[in-house]
Parts: C-alpha cells; sequence; structure tokens
C-alpha cells in the first residue's frame, strides 16, 4: 500500500476503528490509547498493507491483537500487585435529533443497559458481537480476522443475541414493545 493510499484509508475508517476502540475497552481514555496503538502500529506497517484485501479489516485486528496482549499485561500486573476497580463514565455514542426528553431518557437508559450486559458477556461472545454491530463488518471478514470458521462467528452472534435478549427481558425490556414506544432494538452499544 501506497503512502496516500494509507493516507485515505485512515481518512476513509479511521472513525469507524476509533468507535470500535472505544467499544472494545468500555471507556473513552482507554479507547483512544488503544486507537493511538493500533494507528501507529499501522502507520509502522502501512507497506505491509495489501490494499486489495480488506484493509479495514486488517486495522480492525491490529486492534484486537493490541487489546488482548493488554489485557494479558493488565491480568499479570494484577497478580503481582493488584489495584482496585475502576468506575467508568457512560456516555452515548448515538444521539437521535427531535425527540421529546421521555424518549431520550428511556433511550439512554436502555442503552446503559446493553452496554453493562454486553461488557459481561465473555470476550469470545463480545468480540464478534462489537465487531458485526460496531465495525459492521462481515461474517466471512470476522472468522478471518479472528481465524476461526464463518459457521462459528454465526453460532457466537447467535449465543450473544439470545443472552443479550433474554437479559433486556430480564430488565423488563420486550421486542417491540419496551418501556414506551421504545424497543431494544433500536439502542446503540
Amino acid at each position: 500500500m501506497t503512502r496516500q493510499e494509507f493516507i485515505d484509508l485512515l481518512e476513509r475508517e479511521g472513525t469507524g476503528v476509533y468507535s470500535f476502540c472505544r467499544m472494545l475497552t468500555g471507556n473513552k481514555e482507554e479507547g483512544e490509547e488503544l486507537y493511538q496503538e493500533t494507528m501507529l502500529r499501522a502507520t509502522e506497517r502501512y507497506s505491509l498493507i495489501d490494499s486489495s484485501q480488506n484493509p479495514k479489516s486488517y486495522l480492525i485486528s491490529l486492534c484486537i491483537g493490541i487489546y488482548k496482549n493488554n489485557r494479558k499485561k493488565f491480568a499479570r500486573r494484577q497478580r503481582i500487585a493488584p489495584v482496585g476497580e475502576l468506575t467508568e463514565e457512560l456516555s452515548c455514542l448515538i444521539a437521535d435529533k427531535g425527540e421529546t426528553p421521555e424518549e431520550a431518557y428511556l433511550r439512554r437508559e436502555i442503552e446503559e443497559v446493553i452496554r453493562l450486559e454486553t461488557k459481561k458477556l465473555p470476550e469470545h461472545l463480545r468480540i464478534p458481537l462489537y465487531l458485526y454491530y460496531t465495525a459492521q463488518l462481515s461474517v466471512e471478514e470476522i472468522g478471518k480476522m479472528m481465524h476461526i470458521p464463518k459457521g462459528t462467528v454465526k453460532s457466537r452472534l447467535h449465543r450473544a443475541r439470545m443472552l443479550m435478549k433474554k437479559k433486556l427481558e430480564d430488565y423488563g425490556y420486550e421486542e417491540g414493545k419496551g418501556n414506551g414506544s421504545h424497543n431494544a432494538k433500536s439502542a446503540c452499544f
């Protein structure tokens, strides 16, 4: 990939990769650090990126690799010198225009529930869910990126959706009904 192609790729896909980093880490600061580290590594290796393949998948897979390595390092450090849990600030990434204050409150409420419950999913279910819904990658792209068969990706997405559906039902949200006129399918991760 040429330098100009790489710059065009970053302009075109940078926002999506940034959003994915924030969703994966669960907070703004860590998401920004992950994004910066991902972009630094991508910049160092831009000549190795094949523009005929899916370069966005390459960036996302770099991001996932860095994220997993950082988690392993953190777990190792926690075993040596435990640090207390930090509280995370939740913020909505999607804002609908023209909604009433009640609708905005209900939307934020269900988005918070979805984010909290998504973070509780096992990593092998959470990552494909984020890749599919936030990075908007296809099942085939997710499979290649994670080095798993397409059927496994579909299975994990299905399991994650069923777990999320059960959790939302436990909170009192039902598909097509929800609290007021809001339903779970319209919420963001």
